[in-house]
């Protein structure tokens, strides 16, 4: 049977969508109206690498097995839906329609997973012992996930890198790092049912004899997703400099000693709150994958780009340390950076 999905994020969000068309599945996604009118117009175009392939395939919707639309916010049905995915930048949830959209998913009980970088607080309160009430300045608004039930919402991991070519459309997305989706489980058990269907439908696709990459991975433990942390702090808010930013490769490797401190710090962030060992991603091997992004990171995009507010991962990983009773001075010495160009961002936009 196909389920419904609904994917708040037309961009990133595309990535998982077309994985869950690949299996069967239906997929809305949720957009601005242009770009809703594009993909209903012309659906999406998602280009992945299949290992010992040089050049990248196009996996085009309309030649999928689901079905595929897009709508926008206020015109989403959101009973028509098994599960939400949350795929947009958290600072978008503030927007009056996706406040409004967020409150009726809420109240229909619907499960959602998140593949945002910043976990929303229902995920964080699943945590045992970990005040969230201290971490909410990380967040633009945080009273938009107040009417969530935790054990409805979830974190996975995005650790697939893709962006948006910028000569192409809105529809496309370019897959750079074809890594796997990796879930907490939910803390329902139908939920986790329907999380458990997704996972070995999307793992049962092949093109051919060929088995496609990115995959739904669902965990155990809830501290897998936070093994990305790491990787955010030590490359992706590195970024950001003073006026300028640099590339994910060179924020990692320019000095490897520091980046490595980093790493461990953030591990032991996620260690105090109840992660194990086995959860983290090795430090060698996120420096081995970093040694292929070339780019920015989104967030250093962003700043560089005047955007007043970005996902605070930076701020959220310093807030649960002091929680903790621990400090890094890297750690505050990137969130400095971070808020030092977004003042100056709101200062020119003033």
């Amino acid at each position: 049977m196909a389920h419904n999905i609904l994917i708040l994020g037309a961009s990133y969000g595309s990535l998982l969508g077309t994985k869950l068309l690949m299996a069967g599945h239906n997929v809305t996604l949720v957009c601005r109206e242009a770009t809703a009118k594009l993909i209903n117009e012309q659906g999406t175009e998602v280009r992945i690498r299949l290992k010992g392939e040089d050049a990248h395939r196009s996996f085009r919707s309309l030649e999928l097995p689901g079905r595929l639309d897009a709508q926008t916010p206020e015109n989403v049905a959101v009973g028509a839906y098994d599960m939400v995915g949350l795929a947009m930048q958290e600072p978008q949830y503030a927007d009056p329609s996706l406040r409004e959209l967020l409150v009726r998913i809420a109240d229909a009980r619907i499960p959602c997973l998140s593949i945002m970088n910043m976990p929303p607080p229902p995920f964080l309160k699943r945590i045992p012992g970990l005040n969230t009430e201290k971490l909410e300045a990380a967040y633009t608004n945080p009273r938009v996930w107040d009417r969530f039930d935790p054990d409805l919402m979830t974190l996975c991991s995005p650790d697939p890198q893709a962006f948006r070519p910028p000569e192409e459309g809105p529809n496309v997305l370019h897959v750079g790092l074809p890594t796997n989706f990796k879930a907490a489980r939910f803390g329902d058990a139908a939920a986790n049912k329907l999380l458990d269907r997704l996972d070995a439908d999307i793992a049962a696709v092949r093109v051919g004899r060929q088995d496609v990459p990115v995959k739904l991975k669902a965990f155990d433990s809830l501290f897998v997703p936070l093994a990305k942390w790491s990787m955010l702090m030590t490359g992706n808010y590195r970024c950001v400099l003073p006026g300028d930013v640099r590339p994910i490769r060179d924020a990692v490797h320019e000095n490897i000693g520091k980046s490595r401190i980093i790493y461990r710090y953030v591990d032991a962030v996620a260690r105090a709150l109840g992660a194990d060992a086995a959860d983290a991603v090795p430090f060698d091997k996120y420096a081995a994958a970093a040694e292929n992004l070339a780019k920015p990171s989104s967030v250093a995009r962003a700043i560089a780009g005047g955007a007043p507010v970005i996902e605070r991962v930076d701020m959220l990983v310093q807030l649960i340390g002091r929680s903790l009773g621990m400090s890094e001075p890297e750690i505050d010495a990137i969130v400095a950076t971070v808020d030092g160009e977004l003042d100056a961002n709101r200062r020119r936009s003033a």
